[in-house]
């Protein structure tokens, strides 16, 4: 076979310009092919590409009912096929294909995997609403395949940027503005491509109320933000009621009974679960293993920081995370499953099990910024209220009953009541053996003993002489007690536990709810990953941005793929106060006083103390969140688009 090769040269000629073609015939090193011709028509042979999808034990975690597996060639005579599986389904574990095509246009199957759900709408309509996820998709290029043989292929499903989210910490202001943003990316239809979420302080109530439900991603979000609705707007006075107080001690004793040290911790988890359920709440962490069993929801992540109980937390953190299966630190590779949480292990052999606890407690840990301030949340919440002396007394009554202690006098009783520290935390002085408000909980990881090569980690940063990185028989291993915190005392957004290499992130979406600091979370980020060789893009804001910051950020590192993509969403009223809806404005007078209002400052409603908001402010930050997403609808599809073609790149690379 002869091919035709062409030069070509330019030539100015009288002011005029001439292209010069000269061709030439070069012998082909390609192999001929086979053709059939009438000398008008040509037809090639036609390439028969027989197979099957077949489902391994591997499936099972990503595939369950309603699964639709589409196949496609281009070009070929069938163009698509496509057939629903399932997980359980026996009679197809094999899934057949047939495609007929023309060998010499370098065809490709190509695989999609999508999951419908149906929901149905309650009301008389009845109506039903279709909801598709694509889970996967992939490519084979069939002319690598031998003709004539059955071979077994895996194919790929890694061209889809992996997509985390980080919600900050920021108390009830957090859980309804976090509830905003997600029912901003479903209304987008965005919400299935998040592989994590990850949140710190308030940002897990709203996480750990969603995922009571094991389908909620796949619901309209809607129906869950009327419940959040409705306990936010409640009064919470209910909180320290004397029957309520006594359950805290109940409560608290039985912890004690078990070998726990109570803590102030354990006591504001306790007032979180009437703040969130209202009722005793009886599920465990692991419970939630059921909403993300097949990979139906994003997987949820819940930070806290292992401090030392008498360095600063700006000198010494570790950065832990909860998730359904597991508790433990990236820093040290070490990991238990979440039921054995609390339990006792020495040199990683489990040697007293105990009950995994209730996941009010962890509540507490993950929030407990606010636990040193029990008396001043008791105060804002109950004070103020009429007859809240008498409930102080009663409830010391009835603490004093459960101890069997003698009834006080009325004189002794008044005492009680302004003994100094605080009369809330004065009913449970007895069982807090400090101050410190940290979960106190036994080390898994005694018994273990740092490599002599540890400092070569690049988790630690021993290379600062002065650091507790530096001196191993400081480090954790060497301690009797893990003291777990909230993480806004390191970094007010998780950012540490998503930026792990094994999780390789593309695009990170950073919500971001600080007081009066949108930027300083980003800030703390990258110095956290500069000092630990952590790819993380370089954050500069100018002045005018810090003083009155946008809706949107996109922080991006041209020149590296590895550096993941972070687009902030600042907590912000701007174009909302104009716009009801992106490219609808404000009419009536009734639509501009809704938006209308401060986020920040004096005479904002949305303070971290504050776990009580009107009908309206609980609407208006939840609107103002959801319409801050979906007016950055063209930033998240960039990103999204940016991060697909490094994910090739970083697959490309690795091949």
């Amino acid at each position: 076979m002869r091919t035709m090769m062409m030069m070509r040269k330019v030539m100015e000629k009288e002011g005029k310009e001439e292209l010069d073609v000269e061709f030439s015939l070069e012998e082909s090193t390609a192999p001929p092919t086979e053709s059939i011709t009438n000398g008008v028509l040509v037809a090639h042979p036609c390439l028969c590409v027989q197979g099957s999808i077949n489902k391994s034990e591997k499936t099972k975690w990503i595939i369950q009912e309603n699964c639709q597996v589409k196949l496609s060639v281009p070009g070929a005579f069938e163009n698509r096929s496509s057939t629903f599986c399932s997980a359980d389904s026996e009679e197809r574990r094999k899934i057949p294909f047939l495609f007929h095509v023309d060998r010499e246009i370098c065809p490709e199957l190509h695989l999609e995997l999508l999951q419908t759900t149906t929901v149905l709408e309650e009301g008389w309509s009845e109506d039903l609403q279709m909801h598709t996820a694509r889970l996967g998709t992939g490519a084979v290029p069939l002319a690598t395949l031998p003709l004539g043989q059955e071979v077994e292929i895996s194919i790929p499903l890694g061209k889809i940027p992996v997509v985390a989210v980080v919600g900050s910490g920021g108390g009830m202001r957090a859980m309804t503005a976090f509830y905003g943003n997600l029912s901003g990316l479903q209304q987008l239809d965005l919400l299935d491509i998040l592989m994590y979420m990850c949140g710190v302080s308030g940002s897990t109530w709203c996480l750990s109320k969603l995922y009571e439900d094991p389908h909620w991603s796949h619901q309209d979000l809607q129906d869950a933000i009327s419940v959040a609705r409705k306990l936010v707007t409640s009064s919470k006075v209910g909180a320290f009621s004397a029957e309520r107080l006594v359950y805290y001690f109940q409560q608290l004793i039985l912890l004690e009974k078990e070998g726990r040290k109570v803590s102030l911790t354990d006591l504001w988890g306790l007032i979180i679960e009437y703040f969130l359920q209202q009722k005793q709440d009886p599920s465990k962490l692991s419970d939630q293993q059921s909403a993300v069993r097949w990979g139906q929801n994003p997987f949820p992540i819940y930070a806290a920081v292992n401090v030392k109980p008498h360095v600063s937390s700006h000198e010494f953190t570790e950065w832990c995370e909860f998730t359904p299966y597991e508790f433990g630190t990236h820093k040290y590779g070490a990991f238990i499953r979440i039921e054995d949480f609390g339990s006792e292990f020495f040199n990683g052999l489990l040697l007293g099990k105990r009950l995994e606890p209730r996941i009010s407690f962890l509540q507490g840990i993950w929030a407990s910024a606010f636990a040193a301030n029990l008396d001043e949340i008791w105060e804002e919440v109950i004070s103020s209220k009429v007859g809240f002396l008498e409930s102080l007394k009663d409830a010391i009554k009835a603490i004093d009953e459960a101890r069997g202690r003698q009834t006080l006098d009325p004189l002794q009783l008044e005492k009680r009541m302004v003994m100094p520290g605080g009369a809330f935390s004065q009913l449970f002085q007895d069982l807090f053996k400090s101050r410190f408000s940290a979960g106190e909980n036994i080390n898994f990881m005694r018994g273990l003993y740092l490599h002599r090569d540890y400092v070569n980690a690049k988790e630690f940063v021993a290379w600062k002489g002065t650091h507790q990185d530096a001196f191993p028989n400081q480090l954790t291993p060497m301690e009797q007690n893990l003291y777990l915190i909230d993480g806004v005392f390191s970094i007010n957004s998780p950012f540490p536990l998503v930026l792990q290499p094994e999780r390789d992130v593309d695009v990170i979406l950073s919500f971001n709810y600080s007081w009066e600091a949108p930027f300083e979370v980003l800030h703390q980020a990258q110095k956290y990953c500069e000092e630990r060789e952590i790819p993380f893009p370089h954050i500069v804001v100018n002045e005018t941005d810090k003083q009155k910051p946008k809706e949107c950020y996109m922080f991006v590192d041209d020149l590296n793929p590895k550096v993941p993509i972070v687009l902030h969403f600042p907590l912000v009223n701007n174009t909302f106060q104009k716009y009801k809806a992106p490219g609808v404005k404000r009419e009536t007078e009734d639509e501009k006083s809704f938006g209308n209002f401060p986020v920040e400052g004096e005479k904002s409603p949305y303070h971290s103390m504050n776990f009580t908001y009107q009908p309206n402010e609980f609407d208006r930050l939840l609107e103002l969140s959801r319409y801050n997403i979906m007016n950055n609808k063209e930033a998240i599809l960039k990103a999204l688009a940016l991060g697909m073609k490094r994910r090739v790149l970083k697959n490309a690379k690795r091949k």
